[in-house]
């Protein structure tokens, strides 16, 4: 549909009437459209072949957002939709694509933890702390939410995940990949990330893995 400037539009937060979240909202002549995807400054390719797919050959109205710094996605929706279409909302992701997400952001953890030692598991932590401070993910604040998203069993009974959106989910895995790889040299940690997805029931794993394809994280996680 359009690429955009940051000088285009206008960025605001408008409250969820019923979780009482706050949802990014993009405004341009006239239009609002909500957040779907961020990228990094350096995924120029990954996030114009994603806003393409989404408008060339699923017929969505959706814009880019080019600025210095990062890449956006935005969808086109309607005010009086927020509240009412759970995808189009800010309502939180399926419960079982946020536990999959942090099975691998501990897997990718505990990868260099035991190959690259504590002091590079110390790094990565501030790291992935930094991420989720810049992009406000909920409940990822203070730095014992941290550890226990690093360290407790995101499939244990008792643990309640965290209500992230799926643009929290595809910024966390595209920082995770892009960290992994900075920390490794390689993207070598990717197979051995992936396998912790089997402890996952067999049919939400199918569709945690279908989900990643519908976009560049299909490629970046080799899950195609």
């Amino acid at each position: 549909m359009f690429i955009l400037k940051r000088q285009d539009v206008e960025i605001t937060g408008i409250q969820h009437p019923k979780t009482g979240q706050q949802v990014p909202v993009l405004k341009y002549q006239g239009q609002t459209f909500r957040l779907i995807s961020v990228f990094n400054a350096n995924q120029a390719e990954e996030a114009r072949a994603f806003w393409r797919d989404l408008t060339d050959n699923r017929g969505k109205a959706c814009v880019l957002l080019e600025e210095p710094d990062r890449y956006s996605v935005w969808g086109k929706v309607r005010l009086e939709q927020i509240g009412e279409d759970p995808a189009a909302s800010g309502a939180a992701a399926v419960p079982f694509f946020t536990q999959a997400s942090l099975l691998l952001l501990q897997a990718v953890y505990f990868d260099i933890e035991d190959l690259l030692g504590n002091r590079q598991a110390g790094a990565f932590e501030k790291e992935i702390a930094k991420v989720f401070q810049q992009w406000k993910f909920p409940q990822a604040t203070s730095p014992q939410e941290i550890l226990d998203l690093l360290e407790r069993d995101p499939l244990e009974g008792s643990q309640q995940v965290p209500p992230w959106q799926e643009h929290h989910l595809n910024t966390l895995l595209q920082e995770l990949y892009r960290l992994g790889k900075e920390y490794f040299g390689n993207p070598n940690f990717v197979e051995r990330a992936i396998d912790a997805l089997q402890d996952l029931p067999d049919g939400e794993r199918e569709q945690f893995i279908d989900w990643m394809n519908q976009s560049p994280l299909g490629q970046m996680w080799a899950t195609t």
